[in-house]
């Protein structure tokens, strides 16, 4: 962690006298991460403290920012989200990822579910679900939509 970022952030708690969740972007659509951001930072509890357009920039800004949340689309050119989020969870085992995706069923998230991610919102629902979404990840749950198949989580762990 950088120290400017450090400061912010101690500073941030002793101004509001809470603890501000601070939170990871990876996106590769510039606009998508943005409207993340504005809504994330619209809350007095929760900061996007970096963002990142691809899987090799997210390693990179983890290490620095120790994020309290990462929101990692699947999707990227080059390192997808899943491996980025492996290259992640072998650094830092307690990481908590949540997945950005716009398919609801989908390999590829349950992939990323059983591997690594605590939970997965689709992007379509990113304005009604996110938030309390990240509230939860950040307090240790875990989190599927009401609409997707939960007995994805009790199945066997698949290798990656």
């Amino acid at each position: 962690m950088d120290m400017d970022s450090s400061y912010s952030a101690r500073r941030e708690v002793i101004s509001t006298g809470l603890k501000v969740t601070r939170i990871l972007c990876v996106d590769d659509h510039a606009l998508l991460r943005e409207g993340i951001a504005a809504l994330v930072n619209a809350e007095s509890d929760m900061r996007v403290v970096a963002e990142a357009a691809n899987g090799q920039q997210v390693i990179e800004l983890f290490r620095l920012q120790r994020p309290d949340v990462t929101l990692m689309d699947l999707q990227m050119p080059g390192l997808n989200g899943i491996e980025a989020s492996i290259g992640i969870r072998s650094e830092f085992s307690n990481a908590r990822i949540i997945v950005l995706t716009t398919y609801s069923v989908d390999v590829q998230v349950l992939r990323a579910l059983r591997a690594l991610a605590r939970a997965y919102v689709l992007e379509g629902q990113v304005h009604r679900e996110l938030l309390d979404t990240i509230r939860a990840v950040h307090a240790g749950q875990k989190r599927i939509p009401p609409r997707s198949p939960r007995s994805w989580l009790t199945m066997p762990r698949m290798t990656t």
